[in-house]
């Protein structure tokens, strides 16, 4: 898995068609840091980002789904195999979670 953080100054434009699947959510970050893990990162050694302290929002959209899934514990072998995360993260007023597109 191939995973890039963007850290916005706005809401950034829908480009979901280029997506398989693409969900938003509502952040609270009361200290300003945000640490991106994965399943064996350790935390002192994560990313971490320095965010707007208070209600953000983040966009996770995931690509190459199929492939990836076709490829099984083979996927990260191969730039054509690996899924592609993309999370972007704004300033943004307290909202509902929506699935912007679902991958079937």
């Amino acid at each position: 898995m191939s995973v890039t953080v963007a850290l916005l100054p706005r809401e950034p434009e829908d480009d979901s068609a280029e997506f398989d699947h693409v969900v938003e959510a509502g952040l609270d970050v009361s200290l300003g840091r945000l640490m991106v893990t994965g399943c064996t990162d350790y935390g002192p050694e994560a990313a971490t980002f320095e965010v707007h302290p208070g209600w953000n929002r983040v966009r996770v959209s995931r690509s190459n789904l199929a492939r990836a899934i076709e490829a099984d514990g083979d996927s990260d072998e191969s730039p054509e195999t690996t899924e592609k995360v993309r999370i972007q993260v704004w300033s943004a007023p307290e909202a509902p979670s929506k699935v912007i597109k679902r991958w079937t």
